[in-house]
């Protein structure tokens, strides 16, 4: 055995991020990879116990840049706990909508640059942007920013929803199944993206176990969990949705995944459009201050559009006084060489696309 050891990155293109792979091959045949990260690190945990409570979405949205809302609504909740404060009824749903339409943006650009990844199908990825454009918009409207939203309070949002709000929810919702229905009939027969997919980067039921891997990485391996239903908050309770399963643990079973994740969230969505009361929904101004008697640690988990991010806090009364964040785009990303051991160079890429990792989350 000849092992020759090559250099990927940290050049953006196909690493998602700042990337750094240290792949040892045989021939062409991978051996092992060992990924180096860092290249964006912040030190943003400790950033966000000098600043006051409300100071640091701005920071926990810079962690995930696909998919800010999601993280942004994780640590608000996290400071919910520590304050004792329940969200306004009409608030939960409202973020369960705005959380479901980021979850599909961040799919939807994950489809994109995955088929994009593999050299096939730029069609694709305009299609999958045509698409995303249009949840991108609609989230801006709502928050005044086309990224960055910042819009989550503690008890509910930094403001009113817009008057046409529903209407245009719904619009968006049947606009984007219409497209999104489209997306196999190109993909499922194109013969280069089913090669270069299948049978690729398999991961196992027990190994997916074994690895920790979170989200669509687990559930195309056979491992029934979502935290929507296995720890549900807000109105996930009352809304009927499946969880999309695959036995296959390969590259393609994590692209179906997050397709019929896409559809599963239009139903969500709707459901909620269906049952949300009016009423206000505006939180606690920015400038609040922690509670004074406070409990131990707060511990909150959610279902993000990569799988379970958890944040772990121990407050205190003017701004956190520990913060740790847990991050599946990491977890996952650490299953890299396991999934990719013994495939051919080439690969490589398919693998990491399938993973979904964003490099600032796990940098941190």
């Amino acid at each position: 055995m000849t092992i020759m050891r090559i250099n990927v990155g940290p050049i953006h293109p196909s690493t998602h991020g700042v990337l750094k792979l240290v792949v040892d091959v045989d021939g062409d045949r991978i051996e092992n990879i060992t990924p180096k990260i860092g290249f964006l690190h912040r030190g943003v945990e400790k950033l966000m116990e000098t600043r006051s409570y409300m100071q640091n979405p701005v920071y926990t949205e810079k962690l995930d840049y696909i998919a800010p809302l999601a993280w942004d609504e994780l640590y608000v909740s996290a400071v919910e706990v520590a304050l004792g404060k329940e969200v306004k009824e009409a608030a939960q749903y409202a973020r369960v909508i705005l959380l479901e339409f980021q979850r599909i943006a961040s799919h939807l650009l994950w489809l994109g640059t995955f088929a994009n990844d593999l050299g096939q199908l730029f069609t694709s990825f305009m299609w999958a942007f045509r698409e995303r454009d249009i949840v991108i918009r609609f989230l801006e409207d709502i928050s005044g920013s086309r990224m960055f939203y910042v819009n989550m309070r503690v008890g509910g949002l930094d403001k009113q929803l817009p008057a046409d709000f529903r209407e245009r929810a719904y619009g968006i919702a049947d606009y984007i199944e219409e497209k999104v229905l489209q997306y196999p009939d190109m993909l499922d027969s194109n013969s280069v993206f089913m090669e270069r997919t299948r049978g690729v980067g398999i991961i196992t039921r027990d190994n997916a176990i074994g690895l920790g891997v979170a989200g669509p990485v687990l559930r195309a391996s056979g491992v029934e969990e979502d935290v929507r239903k296995s720890a549900p908050y807000y109105i996930y309770d009352k809304i009927s949705f499946r969880t999309p399963v695959r036995s296959e643990g390969d590259s393609y079973a994590r692209y179906r995944i997050r397709y019929e994740e896409i559809i599963e969230s239009i139903n969500i969505i709707r459901q909620a459009l269906d049952s949300m009361p009016d009423g206000d929904m505006t939180g606690l101004p920015l400038k609040l201050i922690g509670p004074a008697a406070k409990p131990e640690t707060v511990v909150v988990s959610r279902e993000l559009p990569r799988g379970e991010g958890l944040i772990y806090m121990v407050p205190d009364k003017q701004k956190p006084y520990r913060v740790s964040l847990r991050s599946p785009a990491f977890i996952n990303l650490a299953a890299l060489s396991h999934a990719a051991k013994g495939l051919k160079f080439a690969d490589l890429f398919a693998v990491l696309g399938s993973l979904d990792v964003v490099m600032a989350e796990i940098d941190r």
